[in-house]
């Protein structure tokens, strides 16, 4: 959980320091940092350390560099080709967001379902057959994979991908699947993360103001 959680802070970082620099800042220091994130500095330093991002006590952080070293990190230096599975309304709702993620060096390079009135190879985005799936990720060299197919389809599904040696999936499916030594599986249940945003949000309104 500690190295998840270090991965949103890096995040957090990355978006802090674009605002930044559009600002016209070049160095920040881990007490800035510290201070807009609401986290200790010393938090903020131990993270760095951690990625390799150096600074000086006295110069703190360049922040261009920081920003490369967090591409870097983040594998963002080159882009991610991902493959969807499953062009039903949430599918379609990730497609749309097409440009922002490759923005963010992430591409979903086709989709694929097995209604065949939702094929289309001539999409922005192809939407492919699912009996093609395990040869184009062969073929194009993919490592990565979005699952938004319903719960009766994924286990099958992840099956293929396995099969297929993708290495990372996000799973969307309300089957919940562990992580293999070959394929890191984060799964993300919509439902269940409102439920728990509504849960703390009312325990935070329950509680006696000081």
């Amino acid at each position: 959980m500690d190295s998840q959680d270090r991965i949103r802070r890096l995040l957090n970082y990355k978006n802090l320091l674009y605002q930044l620099q559009n600002l016209g800042f070049i160095k920040v220091f881990s007490d800035n940092i510290a201070d807009a994130l609401g986290i200790s500095a010393s938090l903020v330093r131990k993270d760095f350390a951690i990625f390799n991002i150096a600074g000086s006590q006295k110069g703190g952080y360049h922040i261009p560099s920081i920003l490369l070293k967090i591409h870097d990190i983040l594998g963002k230096n080159e882009i991610q080709k991902i493959v969807l599975i499953g062009a039903g309304r949430l599918g379609s709702a990730l497609l749309n967001y097409g440009q922002i993620l490759i923005d963010e060096g992430i591409k979903i390079v086709a989709a694929f379902d097995i209604d065949p009135g939702k094929l289309d190879e001539k999409a922005a985005v192809p939407i492919l057959s699912m009996n093609s799936l395990a040869n184009f990720i062969s073929e194009n060299d993919i490592h990565f994979a979005i699952v938004t197919v319903p719960e009766s389809s994924a286990r099958q599904v992840m099956d293929i991908l396995k099969a297929a040696k993708i290495q990372g999936v996000l799973n969307f499916t309300s089957l919940k699947v562990k992580s293999t030594d070959a394929t890191i599986i984060n799964n993300v249940n919509i439902e269940h993360e409102l439920a728990r945003l509504i849960y703390m949000v009312r325990q935070k309104n329950r509680e006696p103001d000081d």
